[in-house]
């Protein structure tokens, strides 16, 4: 019986399903954190009957044939990267962005990387690093003798030295843009990586067209809505009861079909 098979292939579709919004849940209180959504798409069909073929030597055409379709299959896992709330911190090197970019992190092997979270702090040779000590681009050093650091909405960042007045400039923030966002490739640790289906990474800065502006001292919250994502889950998990019943229904009538003499 086809329904086996196609209620097997609905229950792997919402188990991913559930899957996708555990994470999601999981990471409510991950700074700069996008929510994906997962979709899906029907499989092939088997045509019993082919609509438009002629029914009769008169030329009669069939209307809309037999076709019985054989489950479900993934499409995507699609982050979604709407702004989430921005959070007051009083830290300094904490920063959020409002509107579209990523921040450029330098990684190790020389290549870059692109996040949203902002929580940054000073390495201990001065630079402005993340979480993990990679160097957020371009580079800035901090001196030993700043007393205070100032990071304006343009990205421009500033220091006071002891025994000084004016601020001296250190440097400006880097961000990146990207034609397909959802299409950066997740590699963990809040961190993303250009792809071909992302495009190239297009650089710039703060306030600069189609780029966001700087917060110092805030946070970009996750965009995860818990209601949402309970209701989702309880959705899912339906879903996944209604195909665990096709499969119990249909195993009951082959049963039937068994006993017949």
């Amino acid at each position: 019986m086809r329904s086996l098979s196609t209620a097997a292939t609905g229950m792997q579709a919402q188990q991913l399903n559930v899957e996708v919004i555990s994470n999601n849940i999981a990471n409510m209180n991950t700074t700069g954190f996008k929510r994906q959504r997962a979709e899906f798409q029907d499989l092939l069909y088997t045509s019993i009957e082919r609509m438009g073929v002629t029914s009769s030597d008169n030329g009669t055409i069939v209307p809309t044939g037999v076709q019985v379709g054989t489950g479900v299959k993934a499409g995507s896992v699609y982050r979604i990267t709407e702004q989430g709330n921005v959070n007051q911190t009083g830290n300094g090197y904490d920063l959020a962005l409002q509107g579209e970019g990523y921040f450029v992190i330098q990684l190790p092997d020389g290549t870059n990387a692109y996040t949203r979270a902002g929580n940054f702090s000073v390495g201990p040779d001065g630079q402005v690093v993340t979480e993990d000590g990679f160097i957020v681009s371009p580079g800035i050093a901090v001196p030993e003798e700043a007393v205070e650091v100032t990071i304006n909405a343009v990205g421009t960042v500033q220091a006071k030295l002891a025994g000084q007045v004016e601020y001296q400039d250190l440097g400006q923030i880097d961000l990146a843009r990207f034609i397909n966002p959802p299409g950066l490739d997740a590699i963990g640790d809040n961190l993303f990586l250009e792809s071909p289906a992302s495009g190239p990474a297009n650089l710039g800065t703060p306030g600069a067209v189609g780029f966001g502006t700087v917060l110092q001292g805030f946070l970009e919250n996750s965009n995860v809505n818990a209601v949402n994502e309970i209701s989702a889950l309880i959705l899912a998990q339906r879903a996944y009861e209604m195909n665990s019943k096709v499969i119990t229904t249909s195993d009951e009538m082959l049963g039937v079909t068994s006993q017949l003499r």
